[in-house]
């Protein structure tokens, strides 16, 4: 018996020492992915995970009110560490939603399900959302990667994400070929969550209309034999809201690819950006795409440029840097397509304003010089000081801001120091001589006061041939031009973002929106009308 006592040893210890490495699970890596707790040694990594996304995003609306809640981890997490409620609305858990700022949490149907090799984590609603709610993601400290580590501190959503209130709007567009002209007979399929709702067919203007939409993201495709098909992306967000898509033009489908270029510059100082970060997506207005798509390509180099090859079609383009608004644009290919600018504008102080006109480069050119005008409300202002507005001294009964209210300069002192309503950049250098497109001006309130703002935009080149008799096309040029306005406002709670698009009807003349901080929602109310108007002073 004694001489089998040292075998008998050596296989037990072997069989020791051999249980670090495998269990009744397996090998130690599959022990820890089925949820066994963490295992901490000197070798181990001893960096803290942190949360590298959260979805929905924060600041974002959601399109379903059944949505599941996901959150991707920096590196692989210990599964048991990550839980969440499914009992009741206690906030328990290291994984918590909540409408009511964490003093309840959402109860949720199952444990949360990992994913990715144990970076992704989600967790699913036992019963839908309620509409036209916020809700907060929490992520707590309990949470540890495989090597014990926890995560460093609380991660809270800031503003939250937003589901989609009950109710329906309209969306409505207008087609043309590329070369400006209306184009009639395109199939339009709207998709609502990637199922068709509805579709519809451009009319002989080009013009397209849906009413009945539910609330939502919609993905809207233009299609039609023989051209290059497009898809474009819109949020409709309120009950009864009528959406006006951006006029787009159809491509014919023997396009190649080729190269897009353009700039970005400051669209206060007109100065070329350098280090800008760019990112590209197929089709339009992929911003208001939850999963967005955006692959970076380039930094814009010392002149502000920027390029991109792609096949033939249209993209949207992200411009971002820091102290900046992110911003987008559309841009096509078809062969190579230069002067596919874009402007960026600083971020701006809490009751600021800024409106961005901004114009692209079409073929042939329908749009050389347009200009910003903006009515200002008065308050207390004296005939002095009105001088400097309109132009003369009238004791004030309206302040009407353009390229011609100051001719000293763009530098406007309406309400008094450092409260100023300015036109930061005109795009024309003379009235003799305008820059061709693409094109842009900005103008910005420093600080928005009570009473009712209203901008419009005017065709200068356009002006004297309001009437379209001796040359027909002149009165179309406007519809022809794409272009848009953008309005960034900080607001309290965070900044509010708007974008008009020029209407398909003939005039020289656009009003685009009022502003008054008194009305409901955000103040603003789309006005999207052409008229024909052949004088700057007149415009108000």
């Amino acid at each position: 018996m004694n001489r089998f006592l040292p075998l008998v040893l050596v296989t037990f210890a072997l069989l020791l020492s051999s249980c670090s490495e495998r269990s009744e699970y397996g090998e130690a890596g599959d022990y820890e992915k089925l949820g066994a707790p963490c295992i901490a040694s000197a070798s181990a990594d001893v960096t803290a995970p942190n949360v590298s996304s959260v979805s929905p995003t924060d600041n974002s609306t959601y399109n379903s009110s059944a949505t599941t809640v996901a959150v991707t981890f920096s590196e692989n997490i210990e599964t048991g560490s990550v839980t969440t409620n499914t009992s009741d609305t206690t906030c328990s858990g290291s994984f918590q939603l909540s409408s009511d700022n964490f003093t309840t949490c959402i109860k949720m149907s199952a444990a949360p399900v990992a994913s990715d090799n144990d970076t992704i984590f989600t967790i699913t609603p036992a019963s839908s959302l309620s509409a036209a709610t916020t809700f907060k993601v929490k992520i707590t400290t309990s949470v540890t990667d495989i090597s014990c580590n926890t995560l460093g501190s609380d991660n809270s959503s800031i503003v939250g994400f937003s589901t989609s209130p009950s109710g329906s709007g309209t969306i409505s567009g207008s087609v043309q070929m590329d070369n400006g002209s209306p184009f009639s007979g395109v199939s339009l399929s709207d998709a609502l969550w990637g199922s068709t709702v509805a579709t519809t067919t451009s009319d002989s203007n080009g013009d397209f209309s849906q009413a009945s939409l539910a609330l939502g993201r919609h993905s809207v495709t233009y299609s039609k034999s023989g051209y290059l098909s497009l898809i474009m992306n819109e949020l409709l967000e309120t009950n009864g809201q009528t959406i006006n898509l951006e006029t787009v033009s159809l491509h014919q489908d023997n396009c190649t690819s080729g190269t897009m270029s353009g700039k970005i510059t400051d669209a206060v100082t007109g100065g070329n950006m350098s280090g800008v970060g760019m990112w590209s997506a197929n089709g339009i207005n992929k911003k208001y795409d939850i999963d967005g798509g955006f692959t970076e390509f380039d930094d814009t180099d010392s002149n502000g440029a920027w390029t991109l090859t792609k096949d033939a079609g249209w993209y949207t383009i992200m411009a971002s840097k820091s102290g900046y608004y992110t911003d987008y644009h559309n841009a096509c290919a078809c062969g190579n397509q230069p002067d596919q600018n874009n402007s960026l504008r600083t971020t701006l102080n809490e009751g600021e304003m800024s409106i961005l006109l901004k114009w692209r480069k079409t073929n042939p050119v329908t749009a050389k010089d347009l200009d910003a005008h903006l009515y200002i409300p008065i308050i207390d202002i004296d005939a002095s000081r009105n001088s400097d507005c309109d132009g003369d001294a009238d004791a004030g009964d309206k302040c009407h801001l353009n390229y011609r209210t100051n001719p000293s300069g763009f530098d406007y002192h309406i309400y008094g120091t450092g409260d100023n309503v300015t036109l930061d950049k005109d795009h024309n250098s003379s009235d003799s001589n305008p820059v061709a497109p693409p094109g842009d001006e900005t103008m910005t309130i420093t600080k928005v006061r009570s009473g009712t703002y209203s901008y419009s935009v005017h065709n200068y080149t356009d002006k004297d041939n309001n009437s379209g008799g001796c040359c027909p096309n002149y009165k179309t040029n406007f519809s022809k031009s794409k272009a848009t306005v953008r309005v960034f406002y900080e607001k309290e709670g965070g900044v509010v973002r708007k974008r008009y698009s020029v209407p398909n009807d003939n005039g020289t003349l656009w009003r685009v929106f009022t502003f008054n901080s008194g009305d409901s929602g955000s103040g603003f109310t789309e006005v999207r009308t052409m008229i024909y108007e052949n004088n700057r002073a007149n415009v108000y």
